[in-house]
């Protein structure tokens, strides 16, 4: 055909696909269908055959559900036989669990996992091939990694009989070397991760701005600018003028751009589908998400998502519902349950253990004090409260949002924290408070219903 004939991208689009009355692609599950998520899985053994009073009320939730998602945050493999290394580029910790963990996590309920987070490749690409090795054994669907970044930025599908269900998962919080990339020429593609990298700027007063610019001229190899832009750049360190001092970013425009491609195709060949990050952007000390976030939520909702799940920051954020869709600011962390087993001897050396008198569990006692980087650490009660969400939908409509407070365990002792049960009364009253304020500048209204927080979406209509 000419080029008198030709239809854009935007009019294929149209042509070729169902759009809601909001414009994003139209949602198509069954009537009744569930979506659990929660957040961060730190686990390292099997946990349904153990004495963990309270938790089988949890995984009640979990099995109910048709889809029921989860961050998978730990590498899954036997040490004895493992023939790869602990990375001297690692996410703060090296998470490892037990070949045992794959199965019982199927068995738990869960049927969707992202696997695109800073933990990923704590033990290179041996670790990341073995963990995906133990999903597909069991069934669990995973998104956000693969051998090239085409694979590790697709949708992955779960089938289930009120539709089919797609996750596109990402991560902002990553360590380099695990970046994946497509093969260039005769350049080979590199396994890692599907991520989307950000440009931090520190925001400070705009006299502040001027006196970084005098230290940045009088640097050697940078010379007297004489610049007057809105950004100062010391070293590698950006600055620029607000009216708010903290932390700025940028997402990069291509990232976004596979992302949102990714997002649109998983929707293409899917019924329901699901955007998921990882980032702890600007830092786990923050209850409100990094400032491009809420933008870029609702850019991938646009494109198709019909759910934006954020896990990383490692305590909960607010909840926003836009077109109809749930947007997770932060789930917080759903399991704790660190006894991982062995950690590498560069751990040692940042907490200023001896090997020869020191444990794994002095090391992980000292990280969890003290954090690394921008992290607090995780003593606060604050990192063992957190929430399930259970989205219900009917006629393709968010309808209702039940949200379980649980708690982790904060004051048992090192090797019983960390596993997840429903909040007593108080405790319960307190999470769902916090939440209720968290999403108050979203236009969030959260009910209390017996201990459970309600979002009700249906004009009209009871919520039951």
């Amino acid at each position: 055909m000419n080029g008198d004939h030709k239809i854009d991208d935007t009019q294929q689009h149209e042509h070729s696909h169902s759009y809601d009355e909001t414009g994003s692609l139209a949602t198509n599950v069954d009537n009744g269908f569930t979506l659990v998520a929660v957040g961060d899985l730190i686990v390292s053994r099997r946990l349904t055959n153990g004495s963990h009073p309270g938790f089988a009320q949890i995984v009640d939730v979990l099995k109910a559900a048709d889809v029921t998602f989860g961050n998978l945050e730990t590498n899954i493999f036997d040490i004895r036989t493992f023939q790869g290394s602990p990375q001297a580029e690692y996410g703060g910790a090296y998470h490892v669990s037990l070949p045992e963990t794959g199965p019982d996590l199927r068995n738990i309920g869960f049927n969707l996992v992202s696997y695109a987070n800073n933990h990923a490749f704590d033990w290179g690409v041996e670790g990341m091939r073995l963990t995906c090795r133990v999903l597909d054994e069991n069934g669990i669907v995973y998104a956000g990694v693969g051998e090239t970044l085409s694979q590790a930025g697709a949708a992955r599908f779960v089938e289930t009989p009120k539709g089919r269900v797609g996750l596109v998962s990402s991560a902002s919080t990553f360590t380099p070397m695990s970046r994946a990339c497509d093969a260039a020429g005769e350049a080979p593609a590199r396994p890692g991760i599907n991520t989307l990298r950000l440009e931090r700027s520190i925001v400070v007063e705009p006299k502040m701005l001027d006196s970084l610019r005098m230290v940045r001229d009088s640097l050697p190899n940078f010379g007297r600018s004489g610049s007057q832009s809105e950004k100062v750049k010391v070293a590698t360190v950006t600055f620029r003028a607000g009216e708010r001092p903290g932390y700025s970013y940028e997402p990069n425009p291509k990232d976004v751009a596979n992302i949102l491609r990714n997002i649109r195709r998983g929707k293409q060949f899917s019924d329901f589908c699901i955007f998921t990050n990882h980032g702890h952007e600007p830092g786990n000390w923050s209850e409100e998400p990094a400032d491009y976030e809420r933008e870029f939520a609702h850019r991938t909702i646009d494109a198709g998502a019909d759910a934006y799940i954020v896990h990383g920051p490692h305590r909960l954020r607010g909840i926003e519902i836009y077109k109809g869709r749930p947007i997770f600011y932060s789930l917080g962390n759903f399991m704790m349950d660190d006894l991982r087993t062995p950690v590498g001897a560069d751990m040692y050396d940042v907490y200023g253990k001896e090997l020869v008198d020191a444990t794994d569990a002095d090391v992980t006692v000292s990280e969890m004090a003290s954090g690394y980087e921008t992290s607090p650490g995780f003593s606060a009660p604050v990192f063992y409260e957190s929430i399930m969400a259970v989205s219900r939908f009917e006629e393709n409509t968010l309808a209702e949002l039940r949200l379980y407070p649980i708690e982790l365990g904060h004051s048992k002792r090192f090797a019983n924290r960390g596993i997840p049960t429903l909040a007593s009364a108080a405790k319960a009253k307190a999470i769902l408070e916090r939440l209720q304020k968290l999403s108050e500048p979203y236009g969030t209204q959260i009910a209390f219903e017996n201990g459970i927080g309600v979002i009700c979406l249906k004009r009209g209509k009871e919520c039951s």
